[in-house]
């Protein structure tokens, strides 16, 4: 496993329960992790700042032979835990989150040179506070580029603090109820020079927002199981291909297309291949 890394995701791994459409289950998720394993599935050295519990519980395993995953050692019941509900039609709801070890998880232990990563990710953390902390400590350790993505929950309890973290990265993704209670509307989501916004629409695609243009991107038939982390798995895909040097447009049309993939088998087992 190489020292260095492309892409480097701020976040949390956790074990979670899933009910699913006529089923509940077990699977490993947390938006790290699934950012970080669609980012290593899509060609890049990825690596993970995420508690890594000590001994490693098995379901994690394989996630961890593939990713360069640094953190606090924390034992496995400090894990984050989530419960979450699906819809159907690419609609969830968190309905539980035990957030156990992520308040080890401080931007003081992040390595001086952040792996040498040219994108740093902040994913979705439990609030966007501290979220916002981890994208100012990159900022000054001299990240290129840093991105990071949010939950409904965060924008609500803390609108301002979400904004702030919108405008402090250069990369920002969300869903388009996040965008919604952010911006009021997709159609007033805008972003400055240099700075690009992927809302994901669920079937319908995504958009590619750069400036004052907006790119819509078809999305893929595919067939529903378990549509945990299908943005997350987008985004680690578009970071992996922009770490690379490609057009956002054209990153965003492979992060559909792994997503598509990904939702027809529970937790992340399409990644793990």
């Amino acid at each position: 496993m190489p020292a260095t890394c492309d892409v480097l995701v701020i976040g949390v791994a956790s074990l979670d329960v899933l009910h699913l459409i006529g089923q509940t289950v077990s699977a490993p998720g947390g938006a790290g992790l699934y950012t970080a394993l669609a980012a290593q599935r899509a060609g890049a050295h990825a690596g993970l700042f995420a508690p890594r519990p000590e001994p490693l519980p098995d379901p994690l395993k394989p996630a961890a032979d593939r990713l360069i995953w640094i953190g606090p050692a924390v034992s496995p019941d400090r894990l984050p835990r989530l419960e979450i509900a699906h819809h159907g039609g690419g609609r969830a709801t968190l309905i539980d989150a035990a957030w156990g070890a992520e308040s080890a998880l401080t931007p003081d232990l992040l390595p001086p040179d952040l792996l040498g990563a040219s994108i740093v990710h902040v994913a979705a953390l439990s609030t966007a506070e501290r979220q916002l902390r981890f994208a100012q400590a990159c900022r000054a350790r001299g990240a290129a580029r840093i991105s990071a993505g949010i939950y409904a929950r965060s924008i609500m309890a803390e609108p301002d603090q979400a904004r702030a973290l919108f405008e402090a990265v250069d990369l920002f993704f969300m869903n388009e109820n996040e965008a919604h209670l952010l911006f009021g509307s997709i159609d007033a989501a805008r972003t400055r020079s240099g700075h690009t916004l992927f809302v994901t629409l669920g079937a319908q695609g995504a958009l590619v927002i750069e400036g004052d243009g907006v790119t819509h991107i078809p999305g893929r038939p595919a067939h529903e199981l378990d549509p945990t982390g299908a943005g997350d798995t987008l985004c680690g895909t578009v970071l992996a291909g922009l770490a690379r040097g490609e057009d956002a447009v054209i990153a965003a049309q492979a992060g559909i297309a792994l997503a598509a993939e990904m939702i027809g088998e529970i937790g992340p087992a399409r990644l793990l291949r």
